[in-house]
C-alpha cells in the first residue's frame, strides 16, 4: 500500500491502493548501456488502514518487461467469445498497437489461435498503419467449428498469440490465454454456463496464504484453488479486493467460477487510514488497472464494485454506483456488476427504500446474510429475511445472489437456490480461515448462568479481546488447509456426502458452549475422549435421508428419524472407546455410513507431502503434511501441545511452518511448531537448483519422521 517509485533518483509514480497493478515507463530515466541503474521502492502502510491482515512490501510478482518502440499496449489483448455453441463460436480479438517513435510505418498484425491440445486452428493476418507517437486498436473476428468449451468440469484453455511484423522481423509478440464460454443471468432459469444452470456454491476467500502471510507464491496461489475445489466449491468471491494474477490463473486452469471485487469502501471509511482517503482520485485508475488485467479470464463472471458500502443508502451511494457500473460495462459489456448489500438491524438504520436506487445499477442484487433468519446459530430480524423473494414479487427480470452467509445457514441458502432459479447460489463466510478479524468464529465456553445477547448484538462477544487469538477461525478449511466441520456439514447440504458424523467437545457441568456468529458447532470428527469414559457426549449425524442408527463397537445403541426440516440427527450416548459408526437409511436401505475409531497414545511422526517431485523454481512448493499418530497410523486429535522440531537439508528452506490453530501466535519462520489436534504444516521451498531435499521432525518421546522430496 502507499507505493513510491524511483528509477535513478527520479520518482516515478505513487500507487495508493495495494491491491492493483500497476507500472512505470522506465526508459526516459535509464543510464547509457553499461551503467548501473537503481531502482528503489518505498511501501507506507501505516495506520488502521485494512479490517483483516493485508502483508506489507512487495507480495506479489514483479516484472521487467522489454519491448520495441511499436509493440502490444500493457493488457492490451481483449478476447471474448460473443457466440459459443458446441458446434461453433466466434472469438473477437481486440488488440491495441502502441508507436512510442516518431515515423509512421506499416506493419502486419498477426494472431494465431492454439487449441487446448497445443494445436494451430486459426491464423489471420491485417496490414495496419501505425502513426507516429499513437495508439491504435483493432479488431478481429475469428470463427472456429467444433470448440472445445471451458466450463468448472473440463476447464479447457485456448491461447491468443499476438505478433506484430515489420517486414520479416516480429518485432513484439505476447500470450494471452482465454476460454471459450458462454456466461448467461436469467431470473426463470438462473446462472448459465454453456447453456446449462450451475448453482453457485461459493465461498469468500482474504488474499493470505495462512504460514506464508499475503506472499502469492505461485504454488501456494494453487493450491488454495486446489483445496477449494475438493472441498466442493464451484466459486469464490474475492473479498474484497483485486487478487494476485497467479489465483485467477489458477482458477481458470482448475475450472473455479469467480466474482473480482473491486472495493471495501468507498468514500466513507471503515479505518481511519483505509483506502477512503484516496478513492475518490483512484477508483477509475484502479478499476481500469483491475479490469483491464482481469478481463481474458474465463474463471471471471461477476464483477463486484464494492462491499457492504456505507454510502449505499445515500444519494452520493447512488450517485458513485452508477459511476463505477457504467466503468465496469464501458470495460466489459459481456458480464455483469454486482455489490454485496448489508441490510442488517444494529448496522445501518436506513430503511431498505433507501438502498434501492443503489440496486438499479447493478445486474444481480448481492445480499448478505440476507437467509439467516431460521439460523440457530445467527439470529437475524425477520423483516430482512429472504428479501430477494420480496424483491422478485417487484423486479422479476433481476437475479439474486447471497454474497454472504454463516456456516450454520448453508442448509438454507441451497435449497432456496434449488427451489428459485433467479437465487443464483451462495459464498459462504468463508471457505478458508484467513489472518485478521480474528476470532469471529472460535468456539467459547461461558458459564451456564450468563446470559447472552441475540442476534446481531451477539458478534460483541466475539469482539472482545483474547489475545493470542489472530485468525477468523471461521473457514471450512482452516489456516493449512484441512477440512473444518462446517465443511463435512457442507458435504452433506451439497449432496457430495451421504452421511457425516461429527462429536461435540465436552464441557464442563458448570459451562456451556457458545456458537459465534460466524462460527459452527465446536465439534471434531473424533471418537478420541481420553478422561470422559461413561460420561454423556453429544453426537451430531448429519444426513439428507429420512434415518439415522448409531452403533458403538457393533451394536446398535440408539436410532433417530431425521425432522423434515433439517438434515442433523442428535445423539447423547455415554463415552466408551472403541469403533463408533452412523449409518443412514431410507425406507430401511443403507444410503451411506461414516465411522469413527478411538486413537492410542502417541507414537510416531508421519510426514506426508502433496507432491514428492516439483519444480526446482522458487515459485513452487512442497506442502507436508505433518501428522502425531499411534502404532496403527491413527492421528491423535487430542494432541495440541507438542512443539515439533524440523531440519532441512538440500537446495531448498522451509518457507513457512504452521498449524490450524485460532490462537497458536507463535511464529511461522522458526522451525518448530506446535500441531493442532495432531497435525501441523511444513512449507518447503526450492532455491533454483535441482536435487534431492530431506525434511526431518523430531519430537520428545515420538518416533522421527523423515520425508524425500525431488526437484527438477
Amino acid at each position: 500500500m502507499n507505493s513510491d517509485v524511483w528509477l535513478n533518483g527520479h520518482h516515478l509514480g505513487n500507487h495508493p491502493y495495494g491491491y492493483t497493478p500497476f507500472y512505470y515507463d522506465l526508459t526516459p530515466y535509464l543510464k547509457p548501456a553499461g551503467q548501473e541503474n537503481v531502482l528503489a521502492v518505498k511501501v507506507s502502510n501505516e495506520g488502521k488502514n485494512s479490517r483483516w491482515y493485508s502483508g506489507s512490501g512487495i507480495y506479489r510478482h514483479v516484472w521487467l518487461t522489454v519491448t520495441e518502440p511499436l509493440h502490444v499496449g500493457d493488457w492490451g489483448v481483449y478476447i471474448t467469445t460473443p457466440e459459443v455453441s458446441a458446434n461453433a463460436a466466434t472469438v473477437q480479438v481486440k488488440s491495441t498497437l502502441n508507436n512510442e517513435q516518431a515515423t509512421v510505418g506499416n506493419i502486419a498484425l498477426i494472431t494465431t489461435i492454439i487449441s487446448p491440445d497445443g494445436k494451430a486452428v486459426s491464423t489471420t493476418q491485417k496490414i495496419l498503419q501505425a502513426q507516429a507517437n499513437a495508439s491504435i486498436t483493432d479488431s478481429q473476428t475469428i470463427k472456429l467449428s467444433n470448440p472445445l468449451l471451458w466450463s468448472v468440469e473440463t476447464p479447457r484453455l485456448y491461447k491468443a498469440i499476438t505478433a506484430i511484423k515489420s517486414g520479416n522481423k516480429v518485432i513484439d509478440q505476447v500470450e494471452t490465454t482465454f476460454g471459450i464460454r458462454s456466461i448467461r443471468f436469467d431470473a426463470a432459469k438462473g446462472f448459465l454456463l454453456n447453456g446449462k444452470r450451475v448453482i453457485l456454491k461459493g465461498g469468500c476467500i482474504h488474499h493470505d496464504n495462512g504460514p506464508l502471510g499475503a506472499a502469492a507464491i505461485d504454488r501456494a496461489e494453487e493450491r488454495k484453488i486446489e483445496l477449494l475445489k475438493r472441498a466442493g466449491y464451484n466459486a469464490i468471491r474475492l473479498s474484497h479486493n483485486p487478487p494476485s494474477q497467479q489465483l485467477l490463473n489458477a482458477c481458470d486452469r482448475l475450472g473455479m467460477l469467480v466474482m473480482d471485487e473491486a472495493f471495501d469502501m468507498w468514500k466513507l471509511p471503515k479505518n481511519p487510514q483505509d483506502y477512503h482517503l484516496y478513492f475518490k482520485d483512484w477508483w477509475q485508475k484502479d478499476l481500469d488497472a483491475m479490469m483491464l488485467r482481469d478481463r481474458n479470464h474465463p474463471s471471471i463472471i461477476l464483477w463486484s464494485i464494492g462491499n457492504e458500502i456505507f454510502e449505499a443508502p445515500d444519494s452520493s451511494g447512488h450517485r458513485i454506483a452508477k459511476q463505477l457500473a457504467d466503468a465496469v460495462h464501458r470495460l466489459d459489456p459481456t458480464r455483469g456488476v454486482t455489490s454485496a448489500i448489508a441490510y442488517l438491524p444494529g448496522y445501518t438504520k436506513k430503511p431498505w427504500e433507501d438502498f434501492e436506487p443503489y440496486l438499479t445499477h447493478l445486474d444481480v442484487d448481492g445480499y448478505n446474510y440476507f437467509l439467516e433468519s431460521g439460523s440457530k446459530f445467527f439470529v437475524r430480524d425477520s423483516a430482512t429475511a429472504h428479501r430477494f423473494e420480496t424483491e422478485h414479487t417487484k423486479h422479476p427480470e433481476k437475479t439474486y445472489i447471497v454474497t454472504e452467509y454463516t456456516p450454520g445457514s448453508a442448509l438454507e441458502n441451497y435449497e432456496k437456490a434449488e427451489q428459485y432459479p433467479y437465487l443464483l447460489g451462495s459464498f459462504k463466510w468463508t471457505a478458508m480461515d484467513y489472518i485478521g478479524e480474528a476470532g469471529i468464529g472460535r468456539p467459547i465456553q461461558v458459564p451456564a448462568s450468563r446470559k447472552l445477547p441475540e442476534g446481531i448484538m451477539r458478534m460483541g462477544l466475539f469482539y472482545l479481546p483474547s489475545w493470542p487469538v489472530f485468525n477468523a477461525y471461521c473457514g471450512d478449511l482452516d489456516l493449512i488447509g484441512n477440512k473444518k466441520q462446517a465443511s463435512y456439514y457442507q458435504d452433506v447440504v451439497w449432496g457430495n456426502s451421504p452421511v457425516e458424523m461429527l462429536v461435540n467437545r465436552p464441557i464442563a457441568d458448570s459451562m456451556r458452549a457458545v456458537t459465534a456468529p460466524w462460527g459452527f458447532p465446536d465439534e471434531l470428527k473424533s471418537w478420541t475422549w481420553p478422561g470422559q469414559e461413561g460420561k454423556k457426549i453429544s453426537v451430531d449425524v448429519y444426513t439428507r435421508s429420512k434415518a439415522v442408527k448409531l452403533e458403538l463397537n457393533g451394536k446398535v445403541i440408539a436410532e433417530q428419524q431425521v425432522p423434515d426440516s433439517s438434515i442433523t440427527a442428535t445423539f447423547d450416548i455415554a463415552y466408551q472407546p472403541g469403533t463408533l459408526t452412523a449409518r443412514s437409511y431410507n425406507n430401511g436401505k443403507e444410503t451411506g455410513s461414516s465411522t469413527l475409531s478411538t486413537a492410542g497414545k502417541p507414537t510416531a511422526i508421519r510426514l506426508v507431502a502433496d507432491r514428492n517431485t516439483i519444480k526446482a523454481d522458487p515459485n513452487d512448493l512442497s506442502y507436508v503434511s505433518v501428522d502425531v499418530v499411534d502404532d496403527k497410523g491413527n492421528v491423535v486429535p487430542y494432541v495440541d501441545d507438542l512443539e515439533i522440531t524440523y531440519q532441512l537439508t538440500g537446495n531448498a528452506t522451509i518457507a513457512a511452518v504452521g498449524n490450524g490453530s485460532y490462537n497458536d501466535a507463535s511464529s511461522f519462520q522458526q522451525h518448530r511448531k506446535k500441531v493442532y489436534q495432531g497435525k501441523g504444516l511444513v512449507i518447503v521451498r526450492p532455491t533454483g537448483k535441482s536435487g534431492t531435499i530431506t525434511v526431518k521432525a523430531t519430537a520428545n518421546g515420538l518416533t522421527p519422521g523423515q520425508i524425500i522430496i525431488k526437484t527438477l
